[in-house]
Formats: C-alpha cells, sequence, structure tokens
C-alpha cells in the first residue's frame, strides 16, 4: 500500500480541482447509476466517501440526507447536493465520523485507489451502514498514479474487481454479503471492445 509520491495527501489536496476524472460518457453513466440507486430508497440517508464537488447525485433526487467526506473544503462547499461535509484523511485517520447504522447507502467514487488503510475503512463503512444497506465502490483506470496505492497500480481491472471485493471479505467476517461486481462500461462492435473510459462497481450488502 505504498505510493510513488509518500508526501502528506493534505498538500497533494490542497489546491480544488473542480473537474472530472474520466470522460463526459463515463460521468453520464456514473450519475445515472448513483441517481437510480438513491432514487430506489425512500427518505434515503446517503454518505458519498471521498467526495469533492460533484457527487454525480441529480438534484431532482429526494434525500433526506447526504453526507460528504473529502479532502478539500472548497470543493465540498461547491457540491450542491451535500447536506453536510466534512474535510478528513483517511489515509491518517480512517474512523468514520458518523453514529453506527446512519446511512441507508455509501458511495465511494473513483478513489478506492488511493486508500492505504483500505480494510479499516471498509469496516468503518461497515459500522455506519444500516442492516441491509448496500455500499458502492465505482472506479475507471484513470488516476493519479503517483498517489495510488501499489496494490493497485501493478493490476489490471479485473484484478481491481478483485481487489475491492476482497477489501469486503476480508475486512471483518459476518459483516458484507453478496459482493458483487459490475462492468458498467459501454461495449462496441463485434469484439465488444471498451468505448471511452471503463467503469466499474462492487458492491456489497451489510449483513
Amino acid at each position: 500500500f505504498g505510493t510513488l509520491d509518500s508526501s502528506s495527501d493534505s498538500i497533494f489536496y490542497s489546491d480544488p480541482r473542480f473537474v472530472e476524472h474520466v470522460d463526459d460518457q463515463a460521468v453520464g453513466i456514473l450519475t445515472s447509476y448513483v441517481s437510480q440507486t438513491v432514487a430506489h430508497i425512500p427518505d434515503a440517508a446517503v454518505l458519498d466517501l471521498c467526495s469533492s464537488w460533484t457527487s454525480h447525485l441529480e438534484p431532482k433526487v429526494s434525500c433526506a440526507r447526504v453526507a460528504g467526506l473529502g479532502m478539500n473544503a472548497k470543493e465540498l462547499q461547491a457540491n450542491a447536493v451535500l447536506t453536510e461535509w466534512t474535510v478528513q484523511d483517511l489515509n491518517k485517520n480512517a474512523n468514520l465520523p458518523y453514529a453506527s447504522g446512519s446511512f441507508d447507502t455509501i458511495f465511494c467514487q473513483l478513489s478506492i485507489d488511493y486508500l492505504r488503510q483500505p480494510l479499516e475503512v471498509c469496516r468503518e463503512i461497515g459500522r455506519v451502514l444500516k442492516s441491509g444497506g448496500t455500499a458502492h465502490v465505482l472506479f475507471s483506470n484513470r488516476l493519479f498514479l503517483s498517489k495510488a496505492v501499489g496494490i493497485w497500480t501493478g493490476a489490471d481491472d479485473i484484478d481491481h474487481a478483485f481487489t475491492v471485493g476482497a477489501y469486503f471479505h476480508f475486512c471483518r467476517d459476518g459483516l458484507f454479503r453478496d459482493i458483487q461486481a459490475k462492468d458498467l462500461s459501454v461495449r462496441k462492435g463485434r469484439n465488444q471492445r471498451i468505448s471511452g473510459d471503463p467503469l466499474y462497481v462492487v458492491t456489497a450488502t451489510r449483513i
């Protein structure tokens, strides 16, 4: 779980980045996935982990609570769907500042590859999820190479799905069930090659 750049993440993320980190097509898929997932939960309490200026949640989707935890205050302030936000470096402190059983669903979007304590974070995800709640880890192959952990940079997309699934499986016995991976990428042609940036999700349900 080492990185090429071992300097403090708070320095790396000190300047706000008001940009998307995947192409427009992938952003559209990401937004549809997040919005449709939340729309099926009445009065949803949502946690956007590793949040930024966008949670890819359509404003028309009604939620009781949308909490965001990220690294940059200016980005979080600009996120219009958040009802609350917290600045916290999960690589320094993996303990989430929320009561147990607080959320119906949790998203971690395009950030799992930077976590140096993924098992601890997944345990905390399990703690703050309600029983039957779901966790959704979405990822692509686009990243800040210098800040991604070694277990990620040396693997392909299939390995990444196995890795995230293993995080949920091994973080603690009896915490999650129904751990699944899904390819959300657009594929075209006879060989069904990926068109544009790839996008995948690994989901897990709190027991």
